[in-house]
């Protein structure tokens, strides 16, 4: 189980190293390209601005039940890395001249779901759900392009994601520890069920994104459930010392 401490040496030592994008060559995305992308790329990217006062505030009042102060300094870096994911879309919109969004319906669902209740389980659950997907769906935009910018850009999330699904589910093992086997059961049961939501609902608001980076909907599917039950496996407590 990796500590709080190790999490803020991870995120502190990425933030300075990130791979370079050749962000002077400009967008150089075709038309097609911007045709088949530009619409959803603006609303992932919507997606990746928020300024994360509501999970700060979460994680503080977790982070003082479990006597864990480190871990809000954590949660600082992970929003700050998030929040980059956001500028350099939004950077690379701004070269393709692809209008940012204000407001997305996606966008809006999920935020209200996270605010819904302000507890640390609440706010991890959908946001390892999305990230899955986010590997899906950027792994999908860089097959869809041949933009080096554009390409880059998404080599450099999906490299950041893989580590906030592990920062993620090992958080979830932590939240899940003390929790009787019978009810561990139950919360996989509900995040299960919970998982077609999202899954469905990129699919509708991405598929036209989806599909130019060679998904069918049943690949799609696939891939989708195939990451989650990976950090299903990962977030069981018996997987860990503590």
């Amino acid at each position: 189980m990796t500590t709080s401490d190790e999490w803020y040496t991870y995120y502190k030592a990425n933030a300075e190293f990130q791979l370079e994008i050749p962000w002077k060559h400009g967008a150089e995305i075709t038309e097609d390209e911007q045709n088949a992308i530009a619409d959803s790329l603006a609303a992932w990217q919507l997606g990746e601005t928020s300024d994360g006062l509501h999970l700060l505030a979460a994680a503080k009042n977790y982070a003082q039940r479990i006597k864990d102060p480190k871990y809000v300094d954590v949660i600082e870096l992970f929003i700050k890395e998030e929040q980059r994911h956001g500028g350099d879309l939004g950077r690379f919109l701004d070269l393709a001249q692809i209008p940012r969004l204000q407001r997305n319906w996606g966008d809006t669902l999920f935020r209200k779901i996270r605010y819904a209740i302000p507890a640390m389980e609440i706010w991890t659950t959908p946001v390892i759900m999305v990230e899955t997907l986010a590997l899906v769906y950027y792994k999908a935009i860089q097959n869809a392009t041949n933009s080096p910018v554009l390409k880059q850009l998404c080599q450099q999330i999906l490299r950041d994601e893989v580590k906030h699904i592990r920062f993620q589910y090992e958080r979830l093992a932590v939240i899940h520890k003390n929790r009787p086997a019978c009810l561990r059961k139950l919360t996989y049961l509900i995040q299960y069920f919970f998982y077609y939501v999202p899954v469905i609902l990129v699919w509708i608001g991405h598929h036209r994104a989806l599909r130019a980076g060679g998904h069918s909907f049943k690949t799609y599917w696939r891939d989708a459930w195939v990451k989650m039950n990976f950090a299903w496996q990962r977030m069981k407590p018996e997987r860990y010392q503590w």
